[in-house]
């Protein structure tokens, strides 16, 4: 085989390698997604770019507040922030989140008049979140499909977690709560 030859060879080897390794990180470990409408306002704003953590959830379970992109539907993912975990009871009562009957404070939420829900309240009738689910709210609570209209989210069903905003460039932040 020629010099020519070869490194032509190596070239393409090269390329095929980098491109099955692009697709593996991006099918297993880390997925850009965009945020479309309201819901999460003031946190993320519509048309935000993110990057979704695929691979978290595999070594630990989802905690408050984090932010989750899931499945809604087949073809239809939503993000959306954790806020009821397994084995726990939660209720809006005059615009304060209850937790167990612990009031707990929510720094990020975008309005001051929420319904008053609780867990009840959905489908099921659960006393407590089961096992293996966790109930999501929007930040902006009066414009958000969340778990109030689509029940309970099963852990299964969470793609990752969005904590990275990378475009547009004024907003690049990493989300910490």
């Amino acid at each position: 085989m020629s010099n020519a030859k070869r490194e032509s060879y190596q070239t393409i080897k090269t390329f095929i390698i980098a491109l099955i390794l692009a697709l593996m990180i991006r099918m297993f470990f880390f997925s850009p997604i965009i945020v479309e409408g309201p819901s999460m306002q003031p946190t993320l704003l519509d048309r935000d770019r993110m990057i979704v953590n695929k691979f978290i959830y595999y070594i630990k379970e989802p905690e408050r507040f984090d932010i989750v992109v899931f499945h809604a539907s087949k073809h239809k993912d939503f993000i959306k922030r954790v806020i009821g975990l397994p084995g726990e009871h939660v209720m809006v009562q005059d615009n304060a989140l209850y937790i167990d009957g612990e009031q707990v404070d929510e720094p990020f939420i975008a309005t001051s008049n929420q319904e008053n829900f609780k867990l009840e309240m959905l489908p099921g009738n659960y006393s407590t979140i089961p096992k293996g689910y966790v109930l999501v709210l929007g930040d902006n609570r009066n414009n958000s499909t969340d778990s109030r209209n689509l029940g309970l989210i099963a852990i299964d069903d969470i793609v990752g977690k969005a904590n990275i905003i990378y475009w547009p460039l004024d907003r690049i932040q990493i989300i910490n709560e």
